[in-house]
């Protein structure tokens, strides 16, 4: 099977240059403050079409950074924590956003790394879109696919603000004085320009297959982009056409047979076990691949994807056998035995699921569907000891006759463990640790299946429930699970089906939040045992502007959400 060339093959290359370029902010540095971003000149930095290619790269190197080359709690949020899917497993009681009250308000450490870190990448787009507009080209459609790329990067930080804090001050130039009168612009004038930026995209960017490296944006990439923005404002007739653009105009298709690299690790290896297999995300012979984001372990700036660690169960820190011995002596490295398997790395349970993720969507095909295999979501674990007389056996908790740390028995060491995350036998670093929580596959930013559900989501508000459940079934088919009828389509359905399809891969705090649906869904499903419902208020589907963002613009009044006053 051919795999593309990979984008970090060409980051490896130029990272340096793009670092000094693009002067990249510390996560903890204000972005709406008083400085004045001299650390590059659109008259001076962009002098061939080289140095855009540079600069543009740059941005595929922060956008990355939103899904991997990270090993800190709160990139999991948008992907589950203090959502309807997960809570923090290692410490239900007091983690990571286990309490809405405490974790999200003006102060709170959050709600500014996200505005921070979108802001950055939507200032940084600018600049690089100032720069190509001020070169003189003599190829107007490189200039044009550039743009597209820059623009699509500024939309898509974009759609993280305006879906987290309501109206955002809309910036579409480089800030090259001191600026300190920000003022929110109101939501439409966002989606305006988001819509502006992607439909530029969906025409200038590269048709699937034609773009130079793999990771690199297509046209199939926007028009998804653009039929959610088009969704988040009920414009479902747009939004239908917009999905349709990419499930039938690029080539793209569901995976259904069996594909790429295919090891027998569990038994029950199947199709969707392929998609997430390290190497299959970037073969020519994946159509369900649309944006692939890269993280090539064997290049100088190639990044990390901490999923182990987040989504997997510290299955080696449950102690002892019920007779007393060490429960997991692990593989051997270097004539020791580590502790850990290799096959499922060294997670640390900061994404437990709830009950609803790992058990109540499932019931209905609990048997066949082919995302609840033991492949995919691993139920069972065993003893490894074999100086213990319960050595190989699966582990019950009803074994013993009382545990020191029965809290942490279902919510860090053992419990369903979503394989998609991790990278079983395939880890590069760490490896007296296997791999020490992190790996190196791929991950999808966008998937096919997900444009599928989305198209769905139009059909229901156009009160069409009949094409809706066809879209659902498409991907419902792939994985051997029973069709629905058109009675059974709803918004809640679809969020189910976006569960069962899309754990560990979807935003899922944006969905709720574009949705109207995450307090009503967090109070209904989010079983933490240390605060069930996680204490989330009504006004809470918005996060609240932080105060220093406030604070630091004094020139003019940035107005605080409702509820955070």
């Amino acid at each position: 099977m051919k795999k593309k060339n990979s984008i970090q093959k060409y980051i490896s290359g130029s990272i340096a240059l793009v670092l000094l370029l693009l002067g990249m902010y510390s996560c903890n540095e204000d972005v709406l403050d008083e400085t004045p971003l001299d650390f590059i000149s659109t008259t001076n930095a962009f002098n061939s079409p080289d140095d855009v290619e540079m600069g543009v790269v740059g941005l595929y190197s922060l956008g990355r950074d939103w899904y991997s080359a990270i090993n800190e709690k709160y990139m999991f949020v948008f992907t589950a924590l203090g959502t309807d899917l997960a809570y923090f497993g290692e410490d239900p009681a007091g983690g990571y956003m286990s309490n809405w009250d405490t974790d999200i308000t003006p102060t709170s450490d959050l709600p500014e790394r996200f505005w921070t870190k979108a802001f950055d990448l939507v200032y940084q787009s600018n600049t690089v879109i100032a720069g190509i507009e001020n070169l003189e080209w003599n190829n107007e459609e490189k200039k044009n696919m550039y743009l597209a790329e820059a623009r699509f990067f500024r939309a898509f930080n974009y759609r993280i603000l305006v879906t987290l804090y309501g109206d955002v001050p809309l910036v579409v130039e480089p800030i090259a004085t001191p600026k300190t009168n920000f003022v929110r612009a109101p939501k439409a004038d966002i989606y305006k320009l988001m819509e502006e930026d992607f439909a530029f995209a969906a025409d200038k960017l590269p048709v699937n297959g034609q773009e130079a490296t793999a990771g690199r944006l297509t046209q199939g990439a926007a028009w998804h982009m653009l039929s959610e923005t088009y969704l988040a404002q009920n414009k479902y007739q747009l939004a239908v056409d917009a999905a349709t653009h990419v499930i039938n105009d690029y080539g793209y298709d569901l995976m259904r047979e069996r594909f790429g690299s295919q090891p027998n690790l569990f038994g029950s290896e199947n199709v969707y076990f392929d998609l997430f297999t390290k190497e299959n995300h970037n073969l020519g012979s994946n159509k369900e691949a649309i944006w692939v984001i890269q993280n090539d372990p064997d290049v100088t700036g190639g990044g990390f994807y901490a999923g182990e660690r987040g989504y997997g169960c510290a299955y080696y820190r449950m102690g002892n056998t019920p007779d007393g011995y060490k429960a997991f002596l692990g593989d051997i490295n270097n004539g020791s035995y580590t502790g850990y398997s290799d096959t499922l790395g060294r997670p640390v349970g900061w994404s437990r699921p709830t009950n609803y993720t790992a058990y109540s969507i499932w019931k209905s095909d609990w048997d066949n569907d082919y995302r609840n295999a033991e492949a995919c979501i691993k139920r069972h674990f065993y003893f490894n000891n074999p100086n213990s007389a319960y050595d190989g056996m699966e582990i019950d908790w009803s074994l013993y006759e009382s545990r020191s740390s029965a809290f942490k028995d279902t919510t860090q060491y053992i419990y369903p463990y979503f394989m998609k995350a991790a990278a079983p036998n395939d880890h590069y670093t760490d490896l007296s640790r296997a791999g020490g929580g992190v790996n190196h596959k791929d991950v999808y930013a966008i998937r096919l299946a997900e444009t599928y559900l989305l198209r769905a989501e139009a059909y229901l508000g156009l009160k069409q429930p009949g094409k809706a459940a066809d879209d659902i079934n498409e991907v419902r088919k792939r994985s051997n699970a029973k069709p629905i009828s058109a009675g059974d389509v709803t918004i809640d359905y679809i969020l189910d089906e976006r569960a069962r399809e899309l754990y560990t891969e979807e935003w899922r705090m944006l969905t709720l939040m574009r949705l109207g649906k995450l307090v009503e869904r967090v109070s209904a499903y989010n079983n933490n045992p240390g605060n069930p419902g996680l204490s989330i208020q009504d006004y809470q589907n918005l996060w609240p502007i932080p105060q220093t963002e406030i604070d630091l613009n004094t020139g003019a009044v940035l107005e605080q959400n409702p509820g955070y006053e």
